[in-house]
C-alpha cells in the first residue's frame, strides 16, 4: 500500500508544483456564499484557504449570508423582500444582518484559528484581520422601488487593504459598508467582492456558490452530455450575457457570470463560479490544470510562441515519456539548449503542454518537422494542431515548400492533416547520412 501511494502521490505532488511557483505573491479575493456556511462547509474551506495561504498566496475572503440573515427574519416573523435580484433592508432587516454578520464572523474566525494534530490545520497560524475597509453608499429608490438600508460600494480602501496583506494576514469583509456620516449599509457579497477584486487589481476572483459553473449549453438541463464549460473567454461570457434574462436569484445563470465578466473588463484576469458542494473545489480549480468550475478569462491563457533556452527544462520534462517509449528520438539537454529557437511552445498558465521543432534545409525547400509533443492532460484538445500550423507557418516565412516528418506510431495522424508518404529517397542529402535504418521510421511529407 506504501509503495502504491509513493507512485501516486510523487507525480501528483510534481504535477502540482508549477502552480505553486505561479500563483505565490498573487492576490486572490474569495467570496463565499453564505449558503455554502449553512451546508456545514465551512471548516474545509477555511482548511483550503489556511493551505494555499501557506504556498504564498494573498487572501482576500468576502463572505455572503442570505440564507442566515433570511432565518433571522423568519425566526422574526418578517418576511425577506427582495427586487431586481437585491434585497430591500429595512430597519429589522438591517439588524438580523448586523447579527448575521457578527454570527458568521465569528464562526470564519474560530475555523480559521483551528490547530488539532492530524487535521489539515496542524502547524498553522491565520491571522484574520477585519475592518472598516469598505465605504458604501445608498442604492436609493430605482424604478419606484425603495431599497432603504441596501447598499453599494463607494470607495474600496485599497491601501489598508493591501498594508494588511503584506503584513501575512487574510483579510475578512463581511458585505456591510458604513457611509461618511456612519450609517451602515447591507450590501452584496458579490458586488464587495467584484469591487475589491477589481480595486486590488487582483489576479483572481473567486466564487465558491451552490452554483457549479456556467453549462456548455446554457439553456439545456445539465448532464454528462451538457458539462460545465471550463474556460470561457470574455467576449464569448458578454455575449451571452446579452442573451440572458436579468437575473433575479443567485441561481439564475447571469447572476454569477455578471460578476465575472464584470472584474474580467475592469482588470482581473481570471474569475472563477465553483461549487462549494465539491470538496476541495478551491485547491481543484486553483492547481490542476483542467479545474473543476467555469473560469472566465480577458485572454487566451494557451500562449502559443517561439520557446528560449529558458523553456529548455519544460520541453525536456514533457518529451521524456515519450523518449522513453520509443516514440521520439532521444535528444539530450545540450542539443535542445542549441537548437531552442527551432522549438515553437504552447505555454499554458506558465506550463508548456506541446512542442515542435522545425530543422530547415533550406538548399531542399524543405525542413523537418520534430519531436511534435502534446501532454496527455491537453490531448484531444486541438494543441496538436494549433502547433502545427505553427511551424507550418515558420516554414513558409523561411521560403521552405514542404516539411517532412519521421515517424514510427503517429502516421494516421499526419495523414489526416495532409501528408503524404515517401521514399527516404526523397529526404535531403544531409538528412539521409543520420537516418536511422534500424528504428525504420516512416517518412511523411506535406506539400505548403
Amino acid at each position: 500500500m506504501s509503495a502504491v501511494f509513493n507512485f501516486t502521490f510523487v507525480p501528483w505532488f510534481r504535477s502540482v508544483a508549477p502552480y505553486i511557483h505561479l500563483h505565490r505573491g498573487k492576490t486572490f479575493v474569495v467570496g463565499m456564499a453564505g449558503e455554502a456556511i449553512a451546508a456545514g462547509k465551512l471548516q474545509h474551506i477555511a482548511q483550503d484557504l489556511a493551505l494555499i495561504q501557506s504556498m504564498g498566496v494573498k487572501i482576500v475572503l468576502v463572505h455572503g449570508f442570505r440564507p442566515q440573515v433570511n432565518e433571522q427574519l423568519a425566526a422574526k416573523g418578517h418576511e425577506a423582500h427582495y427586487a431586481q435580484g437585491m434585497r430591500i433592508t429595512d430597519g429589522v432587516a438591517l439588524d438580523c444582518a448586523q447579527e448575521a454578520a457578527g454570527q458568521l464572523r465569528y464562526e470564519i474566525e474560530a475555523a480559521f484559528s483551528q490547530g488539532l494534530p492530524n487535521t489539515p490545520m496542524a502547524g498553522s497560524t491565520v491571522r484574520v484581520i477585519s475592518g472598516n475597509f469598505i465605504t458604501a453608499r445608498p442604492v436609493g429608490i430605482v424604478d419606484g422601488v425603495d431599497f432603504k438600508h441596501s447598499g453599494l460600494v463607494r470607495k474600496v480602501d485599497t491601501q489598508g487593504i493591501k498594508q494588511t496583506l503584506d503584513m501575512g494576514a487574510m483579510v475578512l469583509l463581511s458585505p456591510f459598508g458604513f457611509s461618511i456620516t456612519g450609517e451602515a449599509f447591507n450590501l452584496s457579497m458579490e458586488e464587495v467582492a467584484t469591487r475589491v477584486a477589481i480595486e486590488l487589481q487582483a489576479d483572481k476572483l473567486i466564487f465558491l456558490t451552490e452554483v457549479p459553473g456556467i453549462r456548455v449549453n446554457p439553456s439545456e438541463p445539465e448532464g454528462e452530455d451538457n458539462p460545465i464549460d471550463l474556460e470561457m473567454p470574455l467576449d464569448y461570457a458578454e455575449r451571452l450575457l446579452r442573451q440572458l434574462p436579468p437575473p433575479q436569484k443567485p441561481t439564475d445563470i447571469a447572476f454569477y457570470l455578471q460578476h465575472c465578466v464584470k472584474a474580467c473588463k475592469f482588470g482581473v484576469e481570471r474569475s472563477h463560479i465553483l461549487p462549494f458542494a465539491t470538496d476541495g473545489a478551491l485547491l481543484l480549480e486553483v492547481y490542476v490544470h483542467d479545474g473543476i468550475g467555469t473560469m472566465v478569462i480577458d485572454e487566451k491563457l494557451e500562449s502559443l510562441r517561439e520557446a528560449t533556452v529558458d523553456d529548455v527544462g519544460g520541453i525536456l520534462q514533457l518529451i521524456e515519456p515519450f523518449e522513453k517509449d520509443g516514440t521520439l528520438v532521444t535528444r539530450d539537454r545540450t542539443e535542445i539548449e542549441r537548437d531552442a529557437g527551432l522549438y515553437s511552445v504552447i505555454e499554458h498558465d506558465g506550463v508548456i503542454f506541446g512542442c515542435a521543432a522545425l530543422y530547415p534545409y533550406p538548399e531542399s525547400k524543405t525542413g523537418e518537422m520534430a519531436a511534435l509533443t502534446v501532454s496527455p492532460q491537453s490531448q484531444g484538445q486541438g494543441d496538436g494542431e494549433r502547433i502545427l500550423k505553427r511551424v507550418e507557418q515558420r516554414a513558409k516565412a523561411q521560403g521552405l515548400s514542404s516539411i517532412f516528418v519521421l515517424t514510427t506510431r503517429t502516421m494516421h495522424w499526419f495523414l489526416k492533416r495532409g501528408f503524404q508518404p515517401a521514399d527516404t529517397a526523397w529526404l535531403p542529402e544531409a538528412r539521409k547520412r543520420s537516418y536511422n535504418f534500424s528504428r525504420k521510421s516512416q517518412v511523411l511529407v506535406k506539400h505548403l
